[in-house]
């Protein structure tokens, strides 16, 4: 069940640029900067309240991210909905026929998170997360095979 709205995601060029505008203008407070390679991308966390603006940088030239940076240039990229239980939601989604980019979950600086296809959302792309504490609780065993 989708429970708030995480995260929206923007691609930058340079998270080193960009952290000034929404850090030290909008001040906003940077909770979490990772590098996560298997993703290709530098990624920054920024707390909003409830709810975060994740700004992701491609290290490498070769996927989504660079792809989309390349093509539109930097700005919005993803919307992230928290979900309490994402293997479920994922499972369910798969069921009801949405076209999904992840068929499986897997982990990012959200916690484990999945993504649909913009075809799904009119040409949004729609990411799903639960954070990694709240995963560990439900899924003590790690995440399930394909599902």
């Amino acid at each position: 069940m989708i429970t708030k709205v995480h995260h929206v995601g923007v691609v930058v060029r340079a998270i080193d640029e960009a952290l000034p505008f929404w850090r030290d203008t909008l001040g906003l407070k940077l909770h979490k900067l990772e590098l996560i390679e298997e993703q290709g991308v530098k990624a920054a966390l920024l707390s909003v309240g409830d709810s975060e603006v994740e700004l992701l940088e491609p290290v490498v030239s070769d996927n989504g991210v660079a792809r989309y940076l390349e093509r539109k240039g930097e700005g919005l990229h993803h919307i992230c909905f928290q979900s309490d239980d994402v293997e479920r939601d994922l499972a369910d989604m798969k069921a009801k026929g949405t076209e999904m980019i992840d068929q499986v979950t897997r982990v990012g600086i959200a916690g484990r998170i999945c993504f649909l296809h913009p075809n799904a959302m009119d040409g949004a792309l729609i990411e799903l997360c639960q954070p990694l504490d709240d995963y560990a609780v439900q899924h003590p065993a790690g995440a399930p095979e394909a599902v």
